[in-house]
């Protein structure tokens, strides 16, 4: 007991002072994270309304493989891109494996399947509430996507934080493509496995709570968004 809370301690003074080895993982798997987030949220957001408003052959077969990827094991996504990016690989050449850039790419490919699928359930919702009023206007296919991704920023913005959020708590799949390799590709998840297993509690620790605290941010800016949204848009 005594260890456990001497490691709780000596973790609350890493972050206290702000540990050079500590802020250097946290920043490393924020920026990871966030641009696989932004990648994937500039090439879904589009792609989940193209599939909401479209009408076109396979557009259910469509629906249903995407949802079945948002739940890609991550273990087999980083597999898959590690055997892609190997000295054997067809993208080899790029010498992009045990990277960062190797770790954004298996992340995008887990947070993708979940903007797509969650942005075309927001937009094709409001394209059924307001189709008819859009068509009586006038408004041609532009200006209705755009008054649609409007009318529902605040949902979407929550799709792009449960995006975030499946990013920066992966483990596996950065495991595989990234290597945790020291000061390169070491982020808060793999970073926690390794501490741990070392017997390292308190880096370990350290860093268990800012990611506990990341994600409750995450979930608490999702609620709010929704909350407000909610309070404001008119009856």
């Amino acid at each position: 007991m005594d260890e456990f809370w001497h490691a709780i301690m000596s973790a609350g003074s890493m972050i206290w002072r702000l540990d050079t080895e500590l802020w250097e993982i946290i920043g490393l798997s924020l920026r990871v994270s966030l641009t696989a987030t932004g990648i994937a949220a500039v090439v879904g957001l589009p792609f989940g309304a193209l599939i909401a408003l479209g009408r076109f052959p396979g557009r259910r077969v469509l629906i249903v493989i995407f949802n079945a990827l948002m739940g890609l094991p991550p273990v087999v996504v980083g597999l898959v891109v590690y055997l892609m990016l190997s000295r054997s690989g067809p993208f080899g050449v790029l010498n992009l494996l045990f990277t960062p850039t190797a770790m954004i790419i298996a992340q995008i490919i887990l947070v993708l399947p979940i903007i797509v699928s969650l942005s075309r359930e927001v937009i094709e919702t409001l394209w059924q509430e307001y189709h008819e009023a859009l068509r009586s206007l006038g408004a041609s296919p532009r200006q209705a996507l755009f008054a649609l991704l409007w009318d529902g920023r605040v949902m979407l913005v929550t799709t792009l934080l449960a995006g975030f959020g499946r990013a920066v708590a992966e483990v596996g799949a950065v495991m595989i493509v990234g290597g945790n390799i020291d000061h390169v590709t070491r982020v808060m998840t793999t970073s926690i496995t390794l501490e741990a297993s070392k017997g390292n509690l308190s880096l370990a620790l350290g860093l268990g709570v800012v990611l506990l605290l990341l994600s409750l941010s995450i979930n608490i800016g999702a609620y709010g968004f929704k909350y407000f949204g909610d309070v404001r848009r008119p009856a």
